[in-house]
């Protein structure tokens, strides 16, 4: 599978607004905002088949993503690339660090691996795949 041309990097609602998009855009990457594209209380659901279809790969610290029927159908149906946060207590730039140091990482997995999946990333930056 060839790797895109750039991907574009969908930070979810639980990652924040300003932060982590700034870091990931000074680091080179393109990147679209929840709040950009869709009401705050938008349903995960939702967001999460919009996003797949327009082939964006989500990063959020929403772990139970992978645990709720509806959200997990999203994935499953949409073809959603979703790479979700381990630490999830940690301050925005701590988050844009992991994400930064784990970008290679990610890059390349989404290059080698077909949708649908859901990924963890570790503090450390390792990728686990969590599903299917």
């Amino acid at each position: 599978m060839k790797l895109p041309e750039q991907l574009v990097l969908f930070i979810d609602r639980s990652l924040g607004k300003q932060i982590l998009a700034s870091a990931l855009r000074n680091a080179g990457h393109s990147v679209a905002v929840h709040d950009d594209y869709f009401p705050p209380d938008a349903p995960d659901n939702l967001w999460l088949s919009e996003v797949s279809r327009r082939g964006w790969v989500v990063l959020t610290k929403d772990k139970r993503i992978r645990y709720r029927a509806s959200e997990l159908a999203a994935v499953s149906t949409t073809k959603a690339r979703v790479f979700t946060l381990t630490a999830g207590s940690i301050q925005a730039r701590e988050m844009a660090d992991i994400f930064i140091l784990a970008m290679p990482k990610v890059q390349a997995f989404v290059a080698r691996n077909s949708p649908p999946y859901i990924v963890t990333i570790s503090r450390s930056g390792l990728l686990s795949k969590v599903y299917p």
